[in-house]
């Protein structure tokens, strides 16, 4: 059997080398020219630590990045509103949170792949279906025959766009600017991550190596995007923390990325025949709880372990059935997470605050617990 991928992203990599591990042959087409690495950081959560600890890749991981071992919500003085200790998953587990860059990632990802094809300069232009067989025509003129194939491309993913009709993206009507500063931090925030909550903005670090530090920063709008210009960026966060301002004064502006924030809708399936999505392209979902990537690794894993172990008419309904529950509500509560967040009022933004230091940290530790917990074959 072999199987194609569409999308050299994590979640395609992190698959074609599980793959490759059960002996399976693989092909990737990716739309880019080049796999450069670019990017800013990752947070790469215990669960899928737990899948890279299972493909062998937990000591190159931990060699490129940052062990963290708290998440802090502040207020926009980063003093704490509601703090969940790793400590407990990390004993637990065997593994810890570790924040990297996403180009180091992506270069370890790279060097463990062997056997497996990958094709640069190939966007998806159309899927025509042959006889239980796909025809993959590229915007390239070229054109291959595939018996499998699996849709990592992305929120925007061609074929979910080629197979799948009803499909949603919503947005949230936020915006985000990502970025790495070279700045060194004080010696108690190396290992943990803290995100600061405002009024309609909110602002988050994390140390990703000695003296660089990987931030995020998202700001609702009403109208149009493009209102907020990135040379305005400090201006926008003036009322945080002092230290907030020298991260953002530390970042090379040419190197922040800004995009829309959205996500996708939850949906009926991820499967049709021969032909299954995982990842953004089954399940995008808002950055809220930094899970993004995470449930795109687990996929990978799961859908490796399914494809060895049941013939190919049931691996795709095994896999999603383990699957789709954990990763659409990890969909609908980053959703709703990004919507408290970004409480704009001043009373009801109080409110929410008192409320997130009242909250229980047994309570968090169990979210945190349904979120960490791998499904099994």
């Amino acid at each position: 059997m072999e199987i194609d991928i569409i999308g050299a992203g994590i979640g395609g990599l992190t698959t074609a080398i599980a793959l490759e591990q059960k002996g399976i042959t693989t092909r990737i087409f990716e739309q880019a020219d080049e796999l450069a690495p670019v990017g800013a950081g990752i947070i790469l959560a215990n669960n899928a630590m737990q899948i890279y600890e299972k493909l062998g890749l937990r000591t190159a991981i931990e060699e490129k990045g940052n062990p963290i071992s708290s998440m802090n919500i502040t207020s926009m003085d980063l003093k704490s509103l509601s703090k969940v200790d790793l400590s407990y998953f990390e004993q637990k587990y065997g593994v810890k949170n570790i924040a990297i860059h996403r180009g180091a990632l992506q270069n370890i990802l790279l060097e463990e792949l062997n056997s497996t094809g990958l094709n640069l300069g190939h966007a998806l232009d159309q899927i025509v279906e042959l006889d239980n067989k796909w025809e993959l025509i590229f915007k390239n003129g070229t054109q291959t025959t595939s018996s499998v194939l699996i849709g990592a491309d992305g929120i925007h993913s061609a074929v979910r766009k080629s197979i799948f009709s009803k499909y949603k993206i919503r947005k949230a009507n936020q915006i985000c600017w990502r970025g790495v500063a070279e700045i060194h931090l004080p010696s108690n925030y190396h290992h943990e991550l803290n995100e600061a909550w405002g009024k309609g903005d909110r602002f988050g670090f994390v140390q990703i190596a000695d003296n660089k530090v990987y931030w995020y920063a998202l700001k609702s709008f009403k109208s149009q995007m493009s209102e907020f210009d990135i040379s305005e960026i400090t201006s926008y966060f003036s009322q945080y923390h002092p230290m907030i301002k020298d991260i953002l004064a530390a970042t090379v502006p040419e190197n922040i990325y800004t995009a829309e924030i959205t996500d996708l809708k939850p949906t009926k399936g991820w499967h049709k025949n021969n032909v299954c999505l995982i990842g953004d392209a089954a399940h995008a979902t808002t950055p809220n709880m930094g899970q993004g990537a995470c449930q795109a690794i687990e996929d990978a894993f799961i859908l490796a372990e399914c494809l060895n172990k049941y013939p190919l008419d049931q691996a795709f309904s095994k896999f999603e059935k383990l699957r789709i529950a954990k990763a659409h509500q990890v969909v609908k509560t980053s959703w709703a997470i990004g919507k408290m967040a970004h409480i704009s009022n001043p009373f009801l933004s109080k409110l929410r605050n008192q409320l997130m230091k009242s909250m229980p940290e047994s309570m968090n530790r169990k979210q945190t617990e349904k979120i960490f917990k791998l499904e099994t074959l």
